[in-house]
Parts: structure tokens; sequence; C-alpha cells
């Protein structure tokens, strides 16, 4: 069985079709869905489908591209959020510097916010991170020092210096369908070091389809083309490489298990 550790089935692209995108993927052999959210005005459907369906999780959390917009936001709404018994994570947070469509200092402030209530509720933390390796790191290495909380870097396209740090802090890393691209030689090459109790797959759904895929709406069907193209790449059996993701996943997301 595969996981697909994050996907955004509220959005659109899936949500019209979503049982049908839910059925397709359990039948390429993703047994588990953890759906994402990145504004509070999402939460609450993510949840409802999380309720719903035995098989889906939920994250509460504010994207880094939406932090203007909840800048005013304080940790008690992630805190009543995230006691939901289908809520395992929190994020996805962090930091955007290509796209800039924050403030940067705002964005700062509001992932350490997620990061207190990572650390006070024991969920994990749902990391992205766009050109913005050396505040990301930093801000992990300060507030690891406060006190440690788990968490991920979702979708890693970093270099292999920000893995190696991140790896050192204790995080874990997530794949998904840019390591199939053909002009991705450096991440497939970090793909293949990944400590195998380190890591684990996505899809970013309806984002970022995997070869052989590309241009299409990436559905969490497709978790099963990376799991496939990474376990080469690493010289695992997709079964085994199935097999140590869904393990990874459930010991750390406690709260699914």
């Amino acid at each position: 069985m595969l996981i697909d550790s994050h996907c955004h089935l509220e959005y659109k692209g899936l949500v019209e079709d979503q049982q049908n995108v839910l059925a397709r993927a359990r039948s390429a052999g993703v047994g588990g869905f953890l759906s994402i959210s990145t504004r509070q005005r999402e939460w609450d459907q993510v949840i409802a489908t999380a309720e719903r369906e035995a098989d889906v999780w939920a994250s509460v959390g504010i994207h880094p591209h939406e932090a203007d917009a909840h800048a005013d936001m304080g940790e008690g709404a992630l805190l009543a959020a995230a006691a939901h018994p289908r809520v395992i994570a929190v994020g996805e947070t962090g930091l955007d510097y290509y796209y800039d469509h924050s403030d940067r200092e705002t964005q700062k402030a509001l992932f350490r916010r997620h990061i207190a209530v990572s650390r006070e509720t024991g969920l994990p933390i749902i990391i992205h991170t766009r050109e913005a390796e050396a505040d990301t790191h930093a801000i992990l290495a300060e507030e690891m020092e406060q006190g440690a909380f788990p968490a991920l870097i979702h979708c890693f396209t970093a270099s292999a210096d920000f893995a190696r740090k991140v790896l050192d802090l204790g995080l874990t890393i997530s794949l998904s369908g840019i390591v199939t691209f053909k002009n991705a030689k450096e991440l497939q090459a970090i793909a293949a070091e990944v400590p195998e109790d380190r890591l684990l797959v996505e899809t970013d759904a309806p984002f970022l389809a995997p070869v052989p895929h590309r241009g299409q709406v990436c559905e969490p069907a497709f978790t099963a083309d990376t799991a496939r193209f990474v376990a080469n790449l690493r010289g695992q059996t997709p079964e085994s490489l199935a097999e140590a993701t869904t393990r990874n996943f459930f010991a750390l997301f406690r709260k699914a298990a």
C-alpha cells in the first residue's frame, strides 16, 4: 500500500470528480491520503472530506502565499482546528521567496506560529520552502533549540546541502512527481541517498503530474508512478519502497495510526 502524503482534494481539477479520483487512486494501490489546506476558509471542507472518507486525513494551516491575508491569525485558531480527530498535521506553511506573494516577515512570523502549534500538539508540521533555504533552516534550527517538534519538507526541490541540514535536524523529506522530470538530476541524486526511514512520497495533486502524465491534471493515483521511479533510483523494489514509506507515514503522523 502507498500513501499520498500531500494532496489537495478540494482544489479545482479534483474536487469536481472527487469520488472517482479516490477510486482510481485506490485501484492504483494508494490506500491513504493526507488532504492539505492552505488557507483558513478551506479547513471545514478539508475536514469534512476526512470525516466522510476513512482513508483520508486532514491538515490545517496557512500557505506562505496566504500569509498576508492571515497576518493576525493567532495560535488559538490553529490549536482549535488541530484538535479535530481527523486532523493529523499542521500546514502547509513555510517560506516562499520565489513568488513573494506575502511579506517575508509576515511569512516568518506565521511559520513560527505553526511551529509553536506543532510543538504543543505533537502534530507534524508540513513545510513548503522555495528559494528560502537559508531562512527556513535558520528558523527550524532556532525553534528546535527551544523544543523539538516533528516536521517534514514537502515536495522537496532544494539543494543537497539543505537536505543534509534538515535531515540533521530530524526532519523527513517527501518527494513529489518533480523527481521524475528529466531536468531533475540533482533531486534524483538526493532521492537516492535519503535514509529509508526519513522518506515519504506525494503528488501535490492537482499539480506537478509525474512522468508519464506530464501536462495532465495530477491525481493521487500517480503516487504509484513516482514511487516506482524513486524505487528504481534507490535500487529497491516498488513493494519495498511502498512498505517503507507507508511505515514512515504512520511513524510520523502518529494520530493517523
